[in-house]
C-alpha cells in the first residue's frame, strides 16, 4: 500500500515522465474520386490583378481543369503582389483571386501557402477565416496537411527559414507576427512536418512550400531548406517537392533519390532568360514563360504535365509504383 508520501512521490514522478507531445499540423481531409484517382492543378506567384497574363493563365487553367475534372488547386505562394494584402478588406483579394479564377472547374478548394511577398503585407489576413467566408475556396494556413488517403500533402511555411529576410530586409517590412522566437518556430515546424510524414500511410507524399530547394532559376537553391528541410524529405521517402518563388516551370530529378523537384511559379510575371546551367542528367525541363502544372494520380501512377499560357502541353512526365495487397 502506498503511504501519503510515496503516493505524492509517484504522482510527481508520473508528471515528470509524461512524454511530451508534439503539436500536430492542422489536417484537412479531401476524398479522392470514387474510382480511386485524383487530379489537381498547381499555380504560384500569380496575384497581379489580371496583369502579366494572369488572366490568360487563369482562362487556360479553367479549360484544363474541366478536362481533367480536377479535385482542387494548390497555390505555392506569392498570392498577392507586390506586398501581400493590407487586410481582410483589401480589394486585391477579389481583383487578384475571386474575380480572376472564375471558371466553373476552378470552384474547388484552393490549398494555399504564404510566399515572401505575402509576408510583406498583412500575412495574418490571408490566414483569416473572414476570407473564406468571402470565398469558400480559400484555404490558407502557415503549415498544414491535406489527406486524400492515396496521397498526402504537407504544406510548409518556408519564408521564415530564409535568413536574408531577417538580416537584410532592404526597404521591405515583413509581418513576423507569431513567428518569434524564430528558432523555436522553425524547430516546431520541422518537428511537426517530420512527425506527420512518419505517421502518414499515403502511397504518395507531396511536400509543398513557396521557396525552391533546387532550382536553376533566378533564386537558385534555398540553402536553408537544403540544410534543414531536405534531410527530412529524404528520410521519409517523399516523392515530390512542389514550390513557386522562381517565375518559371521547372522539373529537376534527384540523382541520389526518387525525389522530384517541381517548380510552378509562372502564374503571371515571368523572367525570360533568367536560368543558369544545371546538370542535364537532373534537369528534365525548364520553361521561362507563364503557365501552370497539373497532376493526375492513382494508387500506382503519377503523371505531371506543364502547360504554357496558351494551354499547350510543354512537358509531361510519368512515374509508377507497385503495391501489393497483404491479404
Amino acid at each position: 500500500m502506498l503511504t501519503g508520501t510515496s503516493l505524492l512521490l509517484a504522482v510527481v514522478l508520473g508528471l515528470l515522465f509524461v512524454p511530451s507531445c508534439l503539436a500536430e499540423l492542422q489536417r484537412f481531409d479531401h476524398a479522392a474520386k470514387s474510382e480511386g484517382s485524383l487530379s489537381f492543378l498547381v499555380i504560384g506567384d500569380w496575384g497581379r490583378r489580371g496583369d502579366y497574363n494572369q488572366s490568360d493563365v487563369a482562362l487556360q487553367m479553367g479549360i484544363i481543369g474541366e478536362k481533367l475534372e480536377i479535385d482542387f488547386v494548390i497555390s505555392t505562394g506569392d498570392n498577392f503582389y507586390d506586398n501581400g494584402l493590407t487586410g481582410v478588406d483589401d480589394p486585391a483579394f477579389h481583383e487578384s483571386f475571386s474575380g480572376i479564377y472564375t471558371a466553373h472547374s476552378l470552384q474547388k478548394p484552393w490549398y494555399t501557402v504564404l510566399g515572401n511577398h505575402d509576408y510583406r503585407g498583412d500575412a495574418v489576413a490571408q490566414l483569416s477565416p473572414t476570407l473564406r467566408q468571402m470565398d469558400s475556396r480559400w484555404i490558407c494556413q502557415r503549415s498544414f496537411t491535406v489527406n486524400t488517403e492515396i496521397a498526402e500533402f504537407f504544406f510548409v511555411d518556408t519564408t521564415p527559414f530564409v535568413d536574408d529576410y531577417f538580416t537584410n530586409p532592404k526597404d521591405h517590412t515583413y509581418d513576423w507576427r507569431d513567428i518569434f522566437p524564430r528558432d523555436k518556430y522553425l524547430k516546431d515546424v520541422l518537428n511537426e512536418v517530420d512527425s506527420a510524414l512518419k505517421e502518414s500511410t499515403a502511397k504518395w507524399k507531396f511536400v509543398v512550400g513557396h521557396h525552391t530547394i533546387k532550382s536553376a532559376g533566378h533564386h537558385r537553391n534555398t540553402v536553408e531548406l537544403e540544410a534543414q528541410l531536405l534531410p527530412i524529405l529524404l528520410a521519409n521517402n517523399v516523392d515530390f517537392y512542389l514550390n513557386g518563388h522562381d517565375h518559371c516551370l521547372e522539373h529537376i530529378s534527384s540523382s541520389d533519390s526518387p525525389l522530384q523537384f517541381l517548380t510552378s511559379g509562372a502564374g503571371s510575371k515571368a523572367w525570360r532568360g533568367d536560368v543558369q546551367w544545371w546538370n542535364p542528367k537532373e534537369m528534365k525541363y525548364y520553361y521561362d514563360g507563364q503557365g501552370f502544372m497539373s497532376v493526375q494520380l492513382t494508387l500506382n501512377q503519377v503523371e505531371i504535365t506543364f502547360y504554357n499560357v496558351f494551354g499547350n502541353v510543354v512537358h509531361t512526365w510519368t512515374t509508377y509504383k507497385q503495391f501489393y495487397s497483404s491479404s
